[in-house]
Parts: C-alpha cells; sequence; structure tokens
C-alpha cells in the first residue's frame, strides 16, 4: 500500500510539474509571439516613418529644384530683356547716326553700295558746298550792305543784335548741305 501510494504521489507531483513546466512554457512562447508582434510592429512603423521622411525630402528637392528653375528662367528673362533694351538702344543709335551721317548705312551687305554712294555723294557735298558759299556770299554781301544802311539809323547795341541775328549759325548752314545733299541724292 505504501509502494502504492508513494508511486501515485510521486506520479501526481511528476504531472504537476510537467504542467507547470508546461504553463510555464507556455507563457514563455506567449511572450515570445507578443515580444515578435512588438518588433514586427515597430519595425513597420519605422519603415512607415522612414517612407514619410523620404517622401517629404523628395518634395523638398522637387520644391528647391523647381525654385533654382524658376530663377534661373527669371534670370533668362532678366537677360533677354537687357539683351534685347541693349539692342534697341544701339539700332535708335544707329538710326540717328545714319539720319545725320553723309554715307549711310555701313553694314558688311552694302559696303559696295556705301561706298560708291560716298564717293558720288561727296563729289555731289563738294558741288553743292561750292554753290552754298556762293550763294551765302552774295547773301552775305547783300546783307552787309543793307546793314550798312541800317546801321546809320539804328544805335550800335541793336546793330550788333541784328548783324548776329543776321549771319546764318552753323546749324542752319548743316541743315541746308543734309537738305542739299538729300535732294542730290
Amino acid at each position: 500500500l505504501r509502494t502504492e501510494e508513494r508511486q501515485r504521489l510521486a506520479r501526481e507531483r511528476r504531472e504537476e510539474r510537467e504542467k507547470q513546466y508546461a504553463a510555464k512554457e507556455s507563457q514563455i512562447l506567449e511572450k515570445e509571439r507578443k515580444a515578435k508582434l512588438q518588433y514586427e510592429k515597430q519595425l513597420e512603423e519605422r519603415q512607415r516613418k522612414l517612407k514619410e521622411q523620404k517622401q517629404k525630402e523628395e518634395q523638398r528637392r522637387a520644391a528647391v529644384e523647381e525654385k533654382r528653375k524658376q530663377k534661373i528662367e527669371e534670370e533668362k528673362e532678366r537677360y533677354e530683356a537687357a539683351m534685347h533694351r541693349t539692342l534697341e538702344r544701339s539700332q535708335r543709335l544707329e538710326t540717328r547716326q545714319k539720319r545725320w551721317s553723309w554715307g549711310g548705312s555701313a553694314t558688311p551687305d552694302s559696303e559696295s553700295k556705301t561706298a560708291s554712294k560716298r564717293s558720288t555723294s561727296t563729289a555731289n557735298l563738294k558741288q553743292t558746298e561750292a554753290a552754298m558759299n556762293k550763294r551765302l556770299s552774295s547773301s552775305a554781301a547783300l546783307l552787309n550792305a543793307s546793314d550798312r544802311t541800317r546801321r546809320s539809323q539804328v544805335s550800335p547795341l541793336d546793330s550788333s543784335v541784328i548783324s548776329r541775328l543776321l549771319a546764318p549759325t552753323q546749324a542752319s548752314l548743316a541743315r541746308s548741305k543734309s537738305a542739299a545733299t538729300l535732294s542730290a541724292d
């Protein structure tokens, strides 16, 4: 009886130990499962945050690149506008110079034309200049003659003003020369 009792008690203790061992093992397995789940959640969270950070970084880079492109485009437009203004100014200046020059334009395409124009225009200019000098000298002689008769009637101050007003100015001479040249052409 005692041996059977001992064997039964030993069997119960063994079963109890196995139950405890199984319970501990199931607790350990449960802890491992929870830890694994926690680790996977953390990993997913990290990956999500990294993905968001990458997207934000890409958006920031795209915005910076867009700003840089806009700035380059604005600078290009400013440069082109400045070049356009400069070209317009130079064309206006060329037009003014052509208007007041005797030879006309001096572009490479019209070099030969301008050379022949210059030679004919200088010859015409010399002829018209000689004719104008004759006219001016004769008109000056007439003015001087009529001026002498007037001077006797006018005070010296008035006579100097009148003689200055009657004398042709350099601007009027240049205008008449250019008009004569233009009419000769």
